[in-house]
């Protein structure tokens, strides 16, 4: 991230793409490290899920064809019948187990990810350790966020079921209502892109900005305007590579007896590590858009704010979280130290606070002008 926030604003496609290129070459060693940590560990439950499906499912359809050939009420169906059931309560156990794994290390890589990007645009000082200790406060406000998507994707899916549900009614199944249902097919397409990238964007603006949830989600709608093609283009790409090699999983590991154990497990390894690297380069690209994002609606991503920001994770700065009450206490602090005398109006400097003038209390009869400083506000600097 060595280019000017000015600049940022006419990056396209190859631009972004080359930009989380070179942030990942120049800080591979500490990206390998969340890679092998956490991105690795998704990857691996990603796929292993397919091959495991596949396990149970077959046994499944095994017994659900030995069912159909077995006598009614005879002491065989019985044994299929709860071994049918066994196998499908073991199953959803394990669909259970799946997505929450899955959730809890994709809330944990773009934590690190996140934080990692913000760290090296701010220059801050960027250890493992540091990213490790971060990511379990961080991903908390990634799970208010997702928890909002999937609000919105639920209330989305059931207002198209119940579009495709009339259009059957009322058109048909003829060639007309075939039309209609694919222009309908194609807008609820676009529309899953399009509150999918406003969901990955904020993510970003959860971790970066003081807002989370569908705050975050409205301030990532309000962002994204002006970049929307190039965003779902990006989208697109990576969700594409990512189901080819899903795809390519199923039929070579997970249906590829015919290949021997040896070469099955050899292209599982290849495909967990090519699976890591994508997950890898998409947080890394929907970072980079964010800024872009901001870069073009001329909101200028200060590198002290978002350092202050970043610190908050780490316990080392403590925000504001209600302006009056903050000045309050610097006017009592000021009070102390400056001996104001009635009807006296003095100026004096403090670190961490942003205003420029607080009307004291009702039962206080001074004006104090507050400025503000990066560093440690219970130290008064000076008077003017």
């Amino acid at each position: 991230m060595d280019r000017e926030p000015e600049e940022l604003q006419f990056m396209g496609f190859f631009g972004i793409c080359n930009e989380a290129h070179k942030i990942i070459l120049s800080w591979r060693r500490i990206f390998t490290q969340i890679t092998l940590s956490l991105i690795l560990p998704l990857s691996f439950v990603f796929l292993a899920h397919i091959q495991i499906s596949d396990l149970i499912f077959t046994k499944i359809t095994i017994n659900e064809e030995a069912l159909e050939t077995t006598q009614m009420g005879s002491p065989s169906q019985d044994k299929i019948l709860d071994r049918l059931s066994s196998e499908w309560t073991a199953f959803l156990l394990f669909k259970a187990a799946y997505l929450i794994c899955v959730l809890v290390f994709a809330l944990l890589s773009t934590s690190a990810v996140v934080y990692t990007i913000a760290c090296i645009y701010t220059a801050k000082d960027l250890t493992y350790p540091k990213v490790i200790s971060v990511v379990p406060k961080v991903w908390k406000r990634l799970m208010v966020t997702f928890l909002w998507n999937f609000i919105i994707l639920l209330c989305y899916n059931t207002l198209a079921v119940t579009v495709i549900v009339l259009t059957l009614l009322l058109a048909g199944t003829g060639p007309a209502g075939a039309l209609l249902l694919f222009f309908l097919a194609i807008a609820y397409g676009v529309g899953l892109v399009y509150i999918s990238v406003v969901w990955h964007l904020a993510s970003v603006v959860s971790v970066l900005e003081d807002v989370y949830g569908i705050q975050a989600m409205q301030k990532s709608k309000v962002l994204i305007r002006g970049k929307v093609g190039m965003a779902c283009s990006i989208f697109l790409l990576i969700n594409l590579a990512l189901m080819a090699v899903n795809l390519l999983f199923a039929r070579f590991v997970v249906h590829g007896s015919s290949l021997g154990v040896l070469p099955r497990i050899t292209l599982g390894i290849l495909f967990v590590f090519a699976l890591s690297l994508l997950i890898l380069v998409g947080l890394v690209m929907q970072t980079v858009i964010y800024f872009v994002c901001k870069s073009y609606h001329h909101e200028n991503v200060d590198k002290s704010c978002l350092a202050d920001h970043l610190e908050v994770y780490l316990g080392e700065y403590e925000p504001l979280k209600d302006r009056s009450v903050q000045l309050e206490q610097l006017y009592l602090k000021a009070l102390k130290h400056t001996n104001l005398r009635k009807g006296n109006r003095t100026k004096v400097k403090f670190r961490n606070v942003s205003c420029t003038e607080k009307i004291l209390p009702e039962n206080s009869n001074k004006k104090i002008d507050l400025y503000v400083y990066v560093g440690d506000s219970d130290h008064l600097l000076e008077e003017i």
